[in-house]
């Protein structure tokens, strides 16, 4: 009972790293306007997946396998 409740705290925590990161990065958009025709301020990133890395996600994935495994032994 105490690996398996240890288990999903670690998976909901690794969740929520994962998550908490791309969040508190802060803005997506700029909002600061050039005097020439620019596009529209866009809440896209400049590139597709900017700041999903495991290079920097690596402590949730952690935490997440760690929580999987436990779930596995329990």
């Amino acid at each position: 009972m105490v690996l398996t409740l240890l288990g999903a705290l670690l998976v909901f925590g690794g969740l929520l790293f994962l998550v908490a990161l791309p969040i508190w990065r802060g803005r997506l958009s700029d909002v600061r306007r050039t005097p020439m025709a620019a596009p529209e301020p866009t809440l896209e990133p400049p590139k597709p997946g900017a700041g999903l890395y495991a290079k920097e996600n690596w402590i949730g994935l952690a935490l997440m396998a760690l929580g999987g495994t436990l779930l596995l032994l329990s």
